[in-house]
């Protein structure tokens, strides 16, 4: 059954590459603009019922189990998961639920287990990796499928794997925070239930690229505060193509020809994740835009708006995003140089051509980067790490290669490197060779005209 499973999931996957221009087969429902306790949503697993407020129960509590085939876009497959819908925190500190999927290795003792978190990058629920798994079919719920290119090695190694969805049930686009809230108390409720198999003594990786690293950073992060029970089990983070300071990320990538269509996303997501109107301050093209992606994903925003500006977006009097305070504030809310030093070995890889997908910035105190992530807040990340007394950081940037193609270095290079923290070997540590990078102090209001 395991040499079958991997051969679909590799057609699947080649099926799933080409289909990236097919319609979506599931409309996106609307997300109500503050996280509430269910979800808008055609599946009732997704939705809480029980008698008992959320509020009352410890995050990572299990709410609802079913177990389904592991599907790739929508064919099922031999693998059989285990979903989860659980108890966590959102983006602004109130109780949730949320839902996890849970695949087990063929070949694994249950000893050890890596919670992936996926790229999705969404402002849609529905594109979540646990309703594509499910076997649901949209055009941004295409990129779990493609991922199963990753998971396919780590079953095959014997590590079962959990992968959360990891902007919650509102698709909070953007909010590290609630990505890691999100990401610990799902490895809390895989190991709370039965039919995982997974116990308070599997030890656990926690890997992911692009969206994925966010939530896999800040759940490093916030491990030791928030979820210790969590912070027991871990013995490493593995990432890339990371997002550290978004206001500086909105700057690199403003009038790019590919990336330019984070910028909506993120007004979007920090106007949903943090209960704030941002659409006042935009003008009517703005608004616009902001109504196409309201529910969309990464894969309609890429190359839609080529040359796309934050000013182009904004009122005049709002040309420059930092006059607007609340903005100023979420943004603030989701830098990572703000955040906790992890306590667990880390390696972390940045790529640095960005000018291969269209992103040619380079601005003081910005710099270059991937295309879409900055790699001198990257260096400078690694690089407070070092010096806030986790030495166990290994730091690869790759000059040459982008966002999409650093995946491709990064991967093997991920996975072996979980192998060695699994297998108790010695952290290597690049603390002292990381290059300089750029401040990532908190950015302060502005003024308008």
């Amino acid at each position: 059954m395991n040499k079958a499973a991997v051969r679909l999931i590799a057609v699947a996957v080649v099926t799933a590459a080409a289909m990236t221009a097919a319609p979506a087969a599931t409309a996106a429902p609307s997300a109500p603009a503050a996280a509430t306790a269910t979800a808008t949503t055609s599946d009732p697993f997704y939705t809480y019922g029980g008698s008992a407020p959320l509020s009352a129960l410890a995050p990572g509590t299990v709410l609802k189990t079913r177990t389904l085939q592991y599907h790739l876009v929508g064919i099922p497959t031999p693998l059989k998961a285990v979903q989860l819908l659980y108890r966590t925190t959102d983006a602004q500190g109130r109780p949730a639920a949320n839902v996890t999927t849970v695949v087990r290795s063929p070949t694994g003792d249950r000893s050890k287990a890596v919670s992936y978190q996926s790229f999705y990058d969404s402002l849609s629920p529905e594109d979540g990796p646990s309703r594509a798994i499910a076997g649901n079919l949209t055009l941004g719920g295409l990129i779990p499928n493609v991922e199963a290119v990753f998971l396919a090695p780590l079953l095959t190694q014997g590590y079962d794997v959990v992968i959360p969805d990891t902007e919650g049930q509102q698709a909070n686009f953007a909010a590290g925070p609630e990505y890691g809230t999100n990401t610990l108390d799902s490895i809390r409720a895989a190991t709370r239930s039965a039919q995982t198999g997974l116990t308070s003594d599997t030890a656990f990786g926690l890997m992911g690229y692009s969206g994925g690293a966010i939530a896999t950073n800040w759940a490093a992060a916030l491990a030791p505060s928030y979820a210790p029970d969590v912070q027991r089990k871990l013995v490493g983070y593995a990432e890339g193509g990371l997002l550290v300071d978004p206001a500086h990320n909105l700057k690199y990538v403003d009038g790019s020809l590919a990336w330019s269509g984070v910028i909506p996303m993120a007004v979007i997501g920090v106007s949903r994740s943090y209960g704030i109107d941002l659409k006042s301050y935009l003008n009517g093209y703005g608004l616009e835009v902001y109504k196409e992606l309201e529910h969309g994903s990464i894969v309609d925003a890429i190359g839609r708006y080529p040359g796309l500006t934050w000013k182009k977006m904004a009122k005049s009097q709002y040309a420059d995003p930092n006059s607007i305070p609340a903005f100023v504030g979420a943004m603030n809310r989701i830098n990572l140089g703000s955040a906790p030093t992890p306590a667990i070995p880390g390696f972390i890889a940045q790529g640095d051509a960005g000018v291969l997908e269209g992103t040619f910035g380079n601005r003081p105190g910005i710099g270059t980067g991937d295309g879409v992530m900055v790699a001198g807040d990257v260096r400078a990340l690694a690089r407070q790490y070092c010096a806030t007394g986790n030495s166990a950081v290994k730091y690869s940037q790759y000059e040459l290669l982008s966002h999409v193609g650093a995946t491709v270095a990064w991967a093997p290079v991920a996975l072996g490197w979980l192998g060695d923290r699994f297998a108790g070997r010695p952290a290597p540590s690049d603390c002292g060779r990381i290059p300089a990078g750029n401040s990532l102090a908190p950015e302060v209001p502005s003024s308008h005209s």
